[in-house]
């Protein structure tokens, strides 16, 4: 499995080159390419991407504007993205169902709900590929049945909107906004995940220096046992 990070940007005002498109990850296995998530950035660039399919984790602009005309493949998206999909005319839709496995050209999606925002619900997707699982949730608060999400994954991919402070606040009874990066990698931590990249990267990891940005996950990671990084555009990992 090959994982392509074709943007690392979240929804912020400031971009480098380092980050410079929203967060979208192409997954390629055995010749098949699923684009995970489609931000307005996006818009009018699907096409030369070429994609088999498109998955979305929900319907926020920076993870579903690209789809705003239609788009050249089917999409996949939850439940609770289905009417945005719809409203933007993709013409084949699929929903994935939480926690049933939905399998693109060998590449298998199973849906987990995570607490993120009450207005745009969202999922993080247990990805997996010949002998390779990996978790992907580029916006959290919290992952349900955490356990299993996480169970036998090789590599976590997580929500980098802060280093150490949690941007969380409550709102009824639900969590809405981002846990930070020292929080998931306890997760990892927890459940025996070996190494974690972070994306969807936030003003303070995308307006900050680089290098002390790193050093400081590296350093949070290894206290955890764990091998961590930030992504940036267009790093490729492999994955065996």
């Amino acid at each position: 499995m090959k994982l392509t990070f074709l943007g690392t940007r979240g929804e912020i005002d400031i971009s480098t080159k380092q980050h410079r498109m929203h967060s979208s990850l192409m997954v390629t296995y055995q010749g098949t390419e699923v684009m995970v998530d489609c931000g307005a950035d996006w818009l009018d660039k699907i096409e030369d991407l070429n994609p088999e399919a498109i998955v979305i984790t929900h319907a926020h602009p920076d993870h579903a504007g690209g789809l705003r005309e239609g788009a050249p493949c089917p999409v996949y998206a939850p439940e609770a993205a289905r009417h945005l999909v719809e409203s933007y005319g993709v013409r084949e839709r699929h929903v994935i169902e939480h926690r049933k496995e939905v399998s693109i050209g060998g590449i298998a999606f199973e849906a987990f709900p995570v607490e993120h925002s009450t207005r745009a619900p969202a999922v993080g997707y247990r990805i997996s590929a010949g002998r390779v699982t990996i978790f992907y949730s580029p916006d959290v608060v919290y992952i349900h049945d955490r356990k299993q999400a996480l169970s036998g994954a090789r590599l976590y991919v997580g929500d980098g909107a802060t280093l150490t402070r949690a941007m969380v606040r409550k709102r009824n009874d639900a969590l809405i906004g981002h846990s930070p990066i020292r929080t998931q990698l306890t997760w990892c931590q927890k459940e025996g995940v070996p190494r974690a990249i972070f994306t969807h990267c936030g003003s303070e990891i995308v307006g900050g220096d680089e290098q002390k940005i790193g050093s400081k996950v590296r350093e949070m990671a290894e206290e955890r046992g764990v091998q961590a990084r930030i992504a940036t555009d267009g790093m490729e990992v492999v994955m065996r």
